[in-house]
């Protein structure tokens, strides 16, 4: 795999994980707290074995700024899709146009100097 798109692929990895231990225990309120900090815990760590490599390698490739808002990006597509697949909540246009901000963001990153 290409060192620019290895990076991405581990992250999106480590997004799915990192979700599921933020937002995965919406699902079942009726948990104790302490049960679900340590479930997420656990998720988290598996969160940790894919964002660290992702960093570690993409910093050849990627400045550290790139890095943060490609895994930004990232978090709102993973995010978006598990806020309507798994919480079955929609989003909504003011949603759409926070994330186009944020995106329009990523590309003055990515886009290098301005002059």
């Amino acid at each position: 795999m290409s060192p620019q798109l290895l990076p991405v692929v581990l992250l999106s990895i480590s997004n799915v994980f990192m979700t599921f231990a933020w937002y995965g225990h919406l699902r079942f309120e009726g948990r104790p707290l302490w049960l679900v900090i340590l479930v997420s815990w656990l998720i988290a760590l598996a969160e940790y074995c894919f964002a660290v490599p992702a960093n570690r390698l993409g910093h050849a490739v990627y400045s550290a700024a790139e890095l943060k808002t490609m895994q930004e990006v990232i978090t709102l597509c993973v995010f978006a899709v598990f806020s309507v697949v798994y919480l079955g909540e929609r989003l909504t246009l003011n949603h759409l146009v926070g994330f186009g901000c944020i995106a329009l963001g990523a590309f003055f990153v990515f886009k290098g100097p301005l002059h």
